[in-house]
């Protein structure tokens, strides 16, 4: 797969939680954020939100880019469904402790979008991953902690599971990567759709 190619991958996400996935990976991918307005975007569920956010903040870096063979682009955005409603990143604190009362005891369903584009070849790979988060029966108590360390107000869904917010989440089905932001079998699938293998982007 592409061998006499030196692969890197330029991430098109703020997200250190994203890097920190591909790190311990083996990858140590370059940060350019998109600047992209996610909020001009419209979609009529989580699913197709994600991998719209997703396409979008890859082209938009990869545009930025030199015309380098080598250089790959991905783009990630991830999105709660729950019960009909679409639970990106809270607006602020208040949202997201309304979000945690509604949300506790039960389940929704975690899409994380993923598109890669390569800047030379004109390849193009894109997926959603989805995961079902269950949520603690958390008491009121909980959640005012919570949504005071900030931590809710800047994840989709008002929750993270790598963080205090794990202690919060019953159980999951699905990749935990995906819930953090990043399902790296996905990307290694995309990338293999790529005509590269995710070996190749190993640092030495």
């Amino acid at each position: 797969m592409g061998n006499d190619v030196d692969y890197r991958l330029v991430l098109a996400s703020a997200s250190p939680a994203r890097r920190a996935l591909l790190s311990a990976a083996g990858i140590e991918a370059e940060v350019m954020v998109s600047g992209v307005d996610e909020s001009v975007v419209a979609a009529g569920d989580a699913y197709e939100l994600s991998l719209a956010l997703a396409r979008m903040k890859a082209r938009a870096v990869a545009a930025e880019l030199p015309a380098d063979p080598g250089i790959l682009v991905l783009g990630c955005d991830s999105v709660l469904a729950f019960e009909g409603e679409i639970f990106g990143k809270p607006a602020n604190a208040e949202e997201a402790a309304k979000r945690w009362q509604v949300m506790r005891g039960r389940s929704g369903v975690l899409h994380t979008g993923h598109h890669v584009t390569g800047l030379v070849s004109g390849r193009q790979a894109e997926a959603v991953g989805t995961t079902v988060v269950h949520f603690a029966d958390i008491t009121d108590e909980e959640i005012a902690a919570y949504v005071a360390t900030d931590e809710p107000l800047n994840v989709a869904g008002s929750f993270t599971i790598d963080g205090r917010g794990g202690a919060f989440i019953d159980r999951i089905e699905g990749d935990p990567g995906n819930v953090i932001g990043l399902s790296l079998p996905l990307l290694r699938k995309l990338l293999i759709e790529m005509g590269v293998s995710i070996t190749q982007l190993w640092r030495a």
